[in-house]
């Protein structure tokens, strides 16, 4: 899914890893959550996607996670 879909379908995928445990998934999601612009995060362990809703630019959903300690990736 390019940026432009993304923005324009208000969703935006990535890849997130280096999350082993449910401590890891709840970091993530509060610090894509706290991105201005996010409706809504949910990220899930198993398949090391977070998918969030609104307005935020994918390039500070990328940043977020970083800056939590984990490497993400447009999905």
């Amino acid at each position: 899914m390019s940026v432009d879909t993304q923005a324009a379908s208000g969703r935006t995928a990535l890849t997130v890893t280096g999350m082993t445990c449910a401590t890891c998934v709840r970091v993530v999601t509060n610090a894509l959550s706290r991105v201005p612009g996010v409706e809504s995060a949910e990220v899930d362990l198993e398949t090391g996607r977070a998918v969030v809703a609104g307005a935020a630019h994918p390039e500070a959903l990328v940043a977020a996670v970083e800056k939590a300690g984990y490497d993400a990736r447009l999905a």
